[in-house]
């Protein structure tokens, strides 16, 4: 077999064979994949993913419902060459398993060669990978004062951030929820989140519910809905219901919330420095972080933070307080200093 060369993401024009291929998964993307009920997020994720695979197909002269095992591991090569991080490849495998999993369902293959191809394993400290604020500089990005702009905005600023920083919520789920999440019974207030994976319910502190009321308080005084349907974080400077009833408030994009986060941090010089730089990502990190640095168990972090896996959870513990709280420190043994 000739050897494949590196190549582009760029969208590919398909060959003929692969047609029944592209059609199959489109059908397995929408009728099987979690049982029928993918986000657009993941199929889009599943689709940018095989794109770049069936590009490297084609620029190497393989056809997709010939290829082989061996071939798979250099397409993996392929990717490690252009410095793919191994969580990057895992995802990619894990798409072009899916495609071959959809030819399987329909009848084109019998076998799917990405079986058994494994990404490599991450090297080093999971630990480094962890971008947080400490306690004080969460204090300081929570309590600073938001730049100068209308109530409505402020107060949905200031919420978004306590959400995520506090209670470690992603942007995604941010994005996502809508004003009828909000859950209000006798035990206190609460937001029901979707991840990727499953749902869960948020438990809102007094201070984030205070805000919350204003910010849906704001939002009617300037003419917005809250209807149940609506999103619970907005883009304010969508026209208003007043101006176009029929037109839906927008949802505030992943990428503007992104940027929302971006602006404060760099506005308090909290975006760079000590060897990292914090992201959206990071506002749920330091949750997780900093609850544990204060006694929170494992299982609650777990549960707060939506983990299928404990041991993501886990992550956490070696975070910061690795050297106060080394298991040698408790031994009591003193070393003969000569």
């Amino acid at each position: 077999m000739e050897q494949p060369t590196s190549t582009t993401t760029s969208t590919p024009t398909f060959v003929l064979d692969a047609n029944p291929l592209i059609a199959a998964f489109t059908s397995f993307l929408q009728f099987d994949v979690a049982s029928g009920g993918a986000s657009g997020e993941t199929i889009r994720t599943y689709w940018c993913e095989a794109k770049q695979y069936l590009l490297w197909c084609e620029v190497n002269q393989l056809q997709p419902l010939e290829v082989t095992r061996d071939a798979i591991k250099i397409y993996r090569h392929n990717l490690v060459q252009q410095q793919y991080k191994p969580a990057t490849i895992a995802l990619k495998l894990v798409a072009v398993s899916r495609m071959y999993d959809a030819a399987m369902e329909y009848g084109l293959l019998s076998h799917n060669p990405v079986w058994g191809v494994k990404a490599p394993k991450q090297r080093g400290d999971p630990a480094d990978s962890i971008t947080y604020l400490t306690a004080s500089e969460a204090e300081t990005f929570l309590q600073a004062p938001l730049a100068k702009s209308t109530p409505i905005k402020v107060l949905r600023d200031r919420f978004l951030l306590g959400l995520m920083t506090l209670e470690g919520v992603r942007s995604m789920e941010a994005h996502r929820a809508n004003v009828g999440d909000i859950r209000r019974d006798p035990t206190g207030v609460g937001i029901t989140v979707m991840s990727k994976r499953q749902q869960r319910v948020v438990p809102l502190i007094p201070d984030l519910v205070d805000v919350l009321d204003r910010y849906l308080l704001a939002r009617r005084q300037a003419k917005f809905s809250t209807a149940a349907a609506t999103p619970l974080f907005i883009n304010v400077h969508h026209p208003r219901h007043h101006i176009d009833p029929d037109r839906e408030d927008r949802r505030l994009s992943r990428r503007g919330i992104r940027f929302i986060v971006d602006s404060y941090l760099e506005a308090l010089n909290l975006k760079h420095g000590d060897g990292r730089i914090l992201s959206a990502h990071s506002l749920r990190h330091t949750a997780g972080t900093l609850a544990i640095q204060n006694g929170a168990s494992l299982r609650q972090v777990q549960d707060l933070l939506g983990h299928v896996n404990p041991k993501t959870t886990a992550i956490y513990t070696h975070v910061g307080d690795r050297w106060v709280n080394n298991p040698a420190l408790k031994l009591g043994i003193r070393l003969n200093p000569n």
